[in-house]
């Protein structure tokens, strides 16, 4: 498997942005008549300029997939997702939403019915709820984290060392399939 992904380009030069320059020693005002005239001159060459550099320095997204990546693509796929979730939780600058019964009961604290209702619970100036919040997305992403390891990892061979654990292994297994389940349902909350 080979990837191959750039970061993403913005290649727009605004004409506010060259005129800015331009009169550099004043501040312009963008209703300004002889500002607005000016940037209706610059727009075409600044779209031509962003689609020379749409073809020249395009953002690369190559993904080379071998036959034997798909043999276990589970375990495959986990050594890149694993990577991406930790570091996605040391730079996470907020937090997505975690409905209630996805976490346990001392990071609820509020019942379902203030939850769902924002009349009632103002979520946004609520510094407690903030709190919350965070601490909900850290511990949905920790389980991930940790399912993902265990993945990779391959440590279900513990319970079977010593003889065979069949209920160590039913709540690691039923701690996997959480963690499977929270990664399905909170995909999309997976940005930065």
């Amino acid at each position: 498997m080979k990837v191959y992904l750039s970061n993403y380009r913005n290649h727009w030069l605004s004409p506010y942005t060259i005129l800015e320059k331009v009169f550099f020693w004043r501040e312009i005002d963008y209703d300004e008549p002889k500002i607005d005239r000016l940037a209706n001159i610059l727009e075409p060459f600044c779209q031509a300029l962003f689609k020379f550099l749409e073809i020249v320095h395009p953002r690369i997204n190559y993904v080379k997939i071998d036959k034997w990546d798909t043999w276990s693509m589970d375990h495959t796929l986990s050594y890149i997702i694993l990577p991406m979730l930790k570091q996605l939780k040391e730079t996470n600058h907020g937090y997505h939403l975690v409905d209630l019964e996805d976490v346990p009961v001392e990071l609820r604290s509020i019942t379902h019915e203030e939850y769902d209702n924002q009349l009632y619970f103002d979520w946004y100036q609520d510094k407690q709820f903030e709190d919350l919040g965070s601490a909900r997305w850290d511990w949905v992403m920790n389980e991930m984290i940790w399912t993902f390891e265990q993945l990779v990892n391959d440590t279900d061979e513990q319970f079977f060392i010593n003889g065979y654990d069949e209920e160590g292994l039913k709540r690691h297994e039923t701690r996997m399939a959480n963690g499977f389940r929270l990664f399905g349902k909170y995909y999309r909350g997976l940005w930065d």
